[in-house]
């Protein structure tokens, strides 16, 4: 099982308590481009394809967006 398996597995046991830079890892290692704020904002967007999602910049990581990218991965697998 490499790191980024692992990383997911324990994001996946654990979604309460996600630091931002682990789900950066993630999402860059499965092709989203992430595209940084601009002017004072935190909130970055990762893109791949048609897909996007926008993701505050803070740790912990609040459940929400947790929640969404764990769905995003799921329904994109393979």
């Amino acid at each position: 099982m490499s790191k980024l398996e692992k990383l997911l597995e324990r994001i996946k046991n654990n979604p309460k308590d996600v630091k931002f830079n682990d789900l950066h890892k993630i999402l860059t290692s499965m092709d989203f481009k992430a595209r940084q704020p601009k002017g004072g904002s935190s909130h970055y967007t990762y893109i791949k394809k048609d897909l996007r999602i926008t993701i505050p910049k803070r740790n912990p990581v609040k459940l929400i967006y947790v929640k969404k990218v764990l769905e995003l991965l799921e329904e994109n697998k393979g």
